[in-house]
């Protein structure tokens, strides 16, 4: 049983740069991280197969996160009208 565990715990672990990444797509989208939206190491682990930004978004397309850029545009973006 000890084998199985530590296997689980092996895939859990997250990688630190990848994580940085994610928090760092999260503020750009959503103004959060990944601690502010409460997400803790099991579900992180549900996005972690995908590049940071697409997991950010992906989160945020999951839990119906409101993306800044709704109410205010990036700078130097124009609307078309």
């Amino acid at each position: 049983m000890e084998i199985v565990e530590r296997a689980v715990e092996k895939m859990n672990r997250i990688d630190a740069d990848w994580l940085r990444e994610f928090d760092e797509a999260m503020r750009g989208y959503f103004v959060i991280d990944h601690a502010e939206a409460g997400m803790d190491e099991r579900e992180l682990s549900w996005y972690a197969d995908l590049p940071p930004s697409d997991a950010a978004l992906a989160y945020g397309r999951e839990f119906d996160l409101c993306r800044v850029d709704t109410f205010w545009p990036s700078p130097g973006l124009r609307h078309t009208t």
